[in-house]
């Protein structure tokens, strides 16, 4: 992000939620940098992308697609299973197929 701030200054940068940008904090930092558009995690409540807003940034948040079972941007999951990781744009959605659950519970 350092780099393309540097060389491409005319680039608007906007992070995404594998950045897991969930507090003020670091929205400030953020916009003190350079970038311009903030993807909060799907975890954000109303109250918190409120709180966030006041950060002066624009915030981008999802309100449909896919409910992953991980924090947003931290999934391995989809690697693991599908061999396409989720990170890097190609999840394999592991969190839709059905499973069993085994409790190890002997009689």
């Amino acid at each position: 992000m350092n780099l393309v701030l540097k060389y491409c200054p005319e680039m608007d940068v906007h992070t995404s939620t594998q950045m897991t940008i969930a507090n003020i904090e670091t929205i400030t930092y953020l916009k003190n940098i350079g970038v311009k558009r903030v993807v909060v995690p799907r975890e954000s409540s109303l109250a918190d992308i409120k709180v966030l807003s006041e950060g002066g940034l624009e915030l981008e948040a999802f309100v449909h697609g896919a409910i992953c079972i991980s924090y947003s941007g931290q999934c391995l999951l989809s690697s693991m299973i599908g061999g396409r990781s989720g990170n890097k744009g190609a999840c394999a959605q592991p969190c839709r197929l059905t499973y069993n659950l085994y409790l190890g519970i002997k009689k």
